[in-house]
């Protein structure tokens, strides 16, 4: 009912046009009315029905000219957007910068607590190259090396190893390498870092690579010594880098071979190498280690390396250097 009232009102004056000719119509059929009455509402009618078409056609002629002016005015601001849109969508627009700052972020994964641990697994399982940065190496002799080369031996295939850690020769970057590891907590009840314990940890992981390096025909090995230290430690393999640190607890970055930044983390570690002192590590079969290094066999490996021991370092600490490289444990096992 309410919209058909509505529809009346909206069309007020056709309707009263039409109950005005059925009135007179019927009227006209019983003679009610004379003729002159029945002409006279004949006009008014037409009259209604012209004004109504008249009408019609001026909210027509409004409608369109309502139309095109929306069009003009949609044009008008079309044009002035297009320099706008082409700052947003061209090839340095914001829309390509925004494109690419996500995919920079989906290049990197963040792993936590044993993703850490999965990802390096995976990773030595099928690398035919390793390439590490970080403090002394005692992750990289406990457990990479000997699982990279196992995996290797495994598949009958090559293993190139690139190692930077810390100078022991070099006292200033021991003491603040020291000093960073006690602002940590200790990986273990009543070890505590000092510099003598700093130079035997790396001590040990050249002369785990020397060891190693006699006892596999399939392995490589590089290592450098550098006079910086590092508070991050890099594992780039043929598959992913993996970023961690001295905690545990930190969340640690992955990044995969084929995007961007494993390319550029490559050619990062390669010139810091290149920045560190290299060790002649040939000179290593200078001196046959056996199974269990002997005190005499370790000092006169480092003094073909061109790695003084301190004078400070007796047959104990010698005995303790061999002891962390043949033996090495999981610091975070």
């Amino acid at each position: 009912m309410t919209r058909l009232f509505a529809w009346v009102v909206t069309n007020l004056d056709a309707f009263i046009g039409l109950l005005l000719a059925v009135t007179v119509a019927v009227l006209g059929l019983t003679n009610t009315v004379s003729q002159d009455v029945v002409n006279s509402a004949i006009l008014l009618v037409l009259g209604l029905l012209a004004q109504a078409v008249l009408r019609d056609r001026l909210r027509r002629r409004t409608a369109e000219q309502q139309v095109r002016q929306v069009m003009v005015d949609t044009r008008d601001r079309l044009t002035d957007l297009v320099p706008q849109m082409r700052e947003i969508t061209g090839p340095e627009g914001a829309l390509n910068r925004a494109r690419e700052a996500i995919d920079s972020v989906s290049m990197v994964r963040v792993l936590h607590g044993s993703e850490v641990g999965q990802t390096l697994a995976e990773a030595r399982r099928h690398t035919d190259r390793w390439t590490f940065k970080g403090g002394t190496g005692t992750y990289l002799r406990a457990v990479t090396l000997p699982e990279c080369l196992e995996h290797a031996r495994r598949r009958n295939a090559t293993l190139t190893v690139a190692v930077e850690i810390i100078d022991p020769t070099d006292e200033d970057v021991c003491e603040r390498y020291a000093r960073f590891r006690r602002s940590l907590d200790p990986d273990a009840p009543g070890e505590r870092w000092t510099v003598d314990r700093t130079r035997k940890e790396s001590y040990a992981t050249v002369l785990a690579a020397c060891w190693h390096l006699q006892r596999s025909g399939l392995l490589t090995v590089e290592v450098r010594l550098s006079a910086q230290m590092t508070t991050f430690r890099y594992d780039l393999s043929s598959s992913c880098v993996v970023i961690t640190q001295e905690n545990p607890q930190t969340p640690a970055l992955r990044i995969d071979r084929g995007e961007l930044y494993y390319n550029r983390f490559n050619i990062e570690l390669d010139y810091s190498r290149k920045q560190s002192r290299r060790v002649p590590i040939e000179a290593a079969g200078q001196v046959k280690l056996d199974d269990e290094p002997s005190v005499e066999q370790v000092r006169r490996l480092f003094a073909a390396l061109g790695l003084t021991l301190p004078r400070s370092f007796g047959d104990r600490e010698v005995a303790d250097i061999v002891g962390k490289a043949i033996q090495a444990r999981n610091p975070y096992a």
